[in-house]
């Protein structure tokens, strides 16, 4: 079987390229591509239809984590395309030729070590982070590994399952992991945002009761057309502990999903969980702490648990229901020039839902 399409594979491309954290985005015109004969074992060369824009892509392209990126680098880890080539004397290869199929933030794991032995794939001293260790999708044709990419169904949108690949995989696994049971309040601050507005929709899949808690009209209106049973803007309320307890029967939600870079998100859903409440902590500000108090941690029996995106079950299964349809990625479409522009409003906190780019434009 041939390992290469039978079409003609550029040797350069378009990508958005970061020499270095201080210096500006270029739009490169001649990126060299990666031949199929280059490809090791186990790669794959993948023609990228779309990808989506990230906070996470932001805090690579600042360099303002306690841990660094590689650069230069290429970043982005939300794409959606169709394989072109793979790597000779690939072995128990899942993938064929022009499949489509996802890449997502988790480039690669070594599948061997107790991490990924135990599900935890992401947490690998191996792993290798699209768009922050090895280039991303901010590219026309990116280098990915066939034992990570994932299948991409036929009904479900390139567009769509790009966001899904991070911002709702991320969201999908904080829910399925937080113990929370039918019929129980699960509170989702930012929820008008990317990953916000996914964990939603996956929140009312599960028969989730959600409290919604964003500000501003407009994602007021996105969350409650989306099945939100309450909705708080943490702008017009005095007390914001106060009224998530008083929304969610008095006794506050059984579980919160912090996906918000503020550590005043954090420390607030300690003091607002009921007792026996969970709080998955998802959003990855740089340098803020988790200032909550142990004593009321204990006396609650709250439980702090850390959820990093996801292992590739995670990833087919989120992508599965949202190929049901009844997940729906809100998206704005933008094209590679324009990323400087979105980054911009990634950090204004100007973006409902998400931005994907078409890289077939």
């Amino acid at each position: 079987m041939s390992t290469t399409m039978t079409l003609n594979i550029p040797k350069t491309q378009f990508a958005a390229v970061v020499k270095s954290s201080d210096a500006p985005i270029q739009i490169e015109k001649d990126h060299p591509v990666k031949s199929p004969s280059q490809l090791a074992p186990g790669e794959c060369l993948v023609h990228l239809v779309s990808t989506g824009v990230c906070h996470t892509d932001l805090h690579a392209r600042k360099n303002d984590w306690p841990i660094s990126p590689t650069t230069p680098l290429i970043g982005g880890h939300e794409g959606v395309g169709h394989i072109v080539a793979i790597g000779d004397h690939t072995v128990n290869c899942p993938v064929k030729i022009g499949d489509r199929v996802g890449i997502k933030w988790l480039a690669y794991s070594c599948l061997d070590c107790e991490q990924c032995r135990s599900g935890r794939e992401q947490n690998c001293p191996h792993a290798k982070l699209s768009g922050f260790n090895v280039d991303g999708t901010f590219s026309q044709y990116v280098v990915s590994y066939v034992h990570h990419v994932t299948p991409i169904p036929e009904s479900l949108d390139s567009h769509a399952a790009a966001s899904i690949l991070c911002a709702g995989l991320t969201v999908y696994r904080a829910l399925k992991y937080s113990g929370a049971h039918i019929g129980e309040w699960v509170a989702l601050p930012g929820a008008g945002g990317g990953l916000g507005h996914l964990a939603v929709q996956y929140a009312r899949g599960m028969g989730l009761r959600v409290l919604a808690i964003d500000t501003g009209e407009e994602k007021r209106k996105l969350c409650e057309d989306l099945g939100a049973d309450k909705w708080i803007d943490f702008r017009e309320v005095k007390n914001l502990v106060n009224a998530v307890k008083e929304a969610c029967d008095g006794k506050g939600p059984h579980v919160a999903v912090v996906t918000t870079a503020s550590a005043a998100g954090y420390t607030q859903a300690v003091d607002y969980l009921r007792p026996g409440g969970s709080l998955m902590a998802v959003g990855l500000p740089g340098e803020a702490k988790l200032d909550a108090s142990i004593f009321f941690t204990v006396f609650k029996s709250i439980s702090i648990k850390g959820s990093y995106v996801g292992n590739r079950q995670d990833a087919i299964e989120a992508i599965q229901i949202a190929a049901t349809g009844k997940v729906k990625v809100h998206y704005e479409l933008g094209r590679l020039s324009d990323l400087k522009e979105i980054y911009e409003k990634l950090e204004n906190g100007e973006v409902t839902g998400r931005v994907v780019l078409d890289m077939s434009k």
